[in-house]
């Protein structure tokens, strides 16, 4: 066996210890390629590729160490003969269906059309990106089971049962809002809720709508909904709610009232069932600052609050964001009672601070090893959660401002976690 360094030698002994762990596996051919041992880098790129088929990276590995020339002095600039390059066909004539072409000619798209002011149709149908049903459902959210049962009582039964809504003459047809503190996933459960109704998602936010020229604005919210009726069945997706739904009393500028006035009406439906098929969600960290008009049953009516994942949901998170790192004897059940509060957001930075210590260390030491469970006790230990400033503020509203048993459920939070 040829000689290695001792990170190559102490990588060889981590990726040993774990065979499936594609990412640790590449960079170790990374080094065996940077080293010249290009023999050995392309038995590490054949194995990640049977794990990953599709990965860029390791394909890109395998035709690096096929065809890297050998590392070799430079002679003298004055020396030199003409450059002979890399000979990227014979290159790709070896690794054969392994590796796809290095470029693929595409026709230029067609120009879009402009409107007077030299701006994008929004007319056309390029100019809002329709997401098909990707498979992502409800299971898919770890735990908070209290947020299913609720979307599943306020907004999906009905629509999962044709006959039953036939029967008491619901229309097919439906808006709810969703708030909480930043992070915890409500785009997520919006894109679940689609993916529940095999529907099309369509995620809107107020750069998407918001223009400088005056009706523009709200031009644009009416091709949105038009784009959604079009595509029906479909989740229309309206995110920072607070941005394109602000309380008109508050708003000093008249194009954002108008705006907003646009997206009532088309909440409403110009024509009587225009909005068939169209379902609405919203979300907002702020809904006290919504308008009102919005919540007018019809309209908004149906309010979820989406809470710091449970402690079955933080261990999903800590799986989902762990599962690519070489990682060992990690205690997921004792690391998702230790994060009590966290968000998703929080979590997911958890993991990213456990992984940074572990490569920093291994960068000290010389010495590659595993993310551990204290790497990542450490890194919670220095992660505040991101959600106590949105309690403080929640806190008041719940106090002084739960006209109608708006924030019912959030006064019930508080109390539960003695915030109240």
């Amino acid at each position: 066996m040829p000689d290695h360094s001792p990170l190559i030698q102490s990588l060889r002994t981590a990726v040993a210890g774990a065979p499936d762990d594609v990412p640790l596996r590449l960079h170790l051919a990374e080094l065996l390629i940077a080293g010249g041992h290009l023999d050995e880098a392309v038995a590490e790129a054949a194995v990640a590729l049977q794990h990953a088929p599709g990965d860029a990276q390791a394909r890109e590995l395998m035709v690096r160490a096929m065809g890297a020339p050998p590392q070799a002095p430079q002679p003298p600039a004055e020396s030199q003969g003409p450059p002979t390059g890399f000979n990227w066909k014979a290159a790709e004539d070896q690794v054969g269906d392994v590796v796809p072409p290095r470029f693929v000619e595409t026709p230029p798209a067609p120009e879009a059309p402009q409107t007077a002011d030299g701006s994008v149709d929004p007319g056309d149908a390029s100019a809002w990106e329709v997401e098909a049903p990707d498979g992502v459902r409800l299971a898919d959210v770890g735990g908070m089971q209290d947020v299913k049962d609720r979307l599943e009582a306020a907004f999906l039964a009905p629509l999962r049962n044709p006959e039953l809504r036939k029967l008491y003459g619901k229309s097919l047809r439906g808006g709810l809002l969703l708030y909480g503190p930043p992070g915890c996933g409500k785009t997520f459960i919006a894109r679940a809720v689609a993916g529940e109704l095999g529907a099309n998602f369509l995620s809107i936010s107020i750069n998407d709508v918001l223009d400088m020229w005056m009706g523009n604005s709200e031009r644009n919210m009416h091709e949105v909904f038009e784009t959604a009726r079009r595509q029906a069945p479909c989740v229309l997706f309206l995110d920072e709610l607070d941005a394109l739904g602000a309380k008109r009393s508050r708003t000093a500028h008249s194009g954002m009232r108008n705006t907003v006035n646009q997206l009532l009406t088309e909440l409403d439906g110009i024509d009587a069932g225009a909005n068939e098929g169209v379902f609405v969600l919203a979300a907002t960290n702020v809904p006290w600052d919504v308008d009102n008009a919005l919540r007018r049953p019809g309209r908004l009516d149906r309010t979820i609050l989406v809470l710091p994942p449970d402690a079955p949901a933080r261990e999903a998170i800590l799986r989902y964001h762990l599962k690519d790192r070489p990682v060992a004897n990690i205690d997921l059940r004792k690391l998702a009672k230790a994060t009590d509060g966290l968000s998703g957001a929080d979590l997911a930075h958890l993991c990213e601070a456990a992984a940074e210590r572990a490569l920093l260390d291994s960068a000290r030491t010389g010495t590659v090893r595993m993310i551990g469970m204290q790497d990542l006790t450490a890194a919670a230990a220095s992660v505040p959660p991101s959600s106590d400033p949105w309690f403080a503020s929640a806190r008041n509203v719940a106090m002084f401002a739960n006209e109608g048993g708006m924030y019912d459920d959030l006064v019930t939070y508080l109390k539960k976690k003695r915030k109240l």
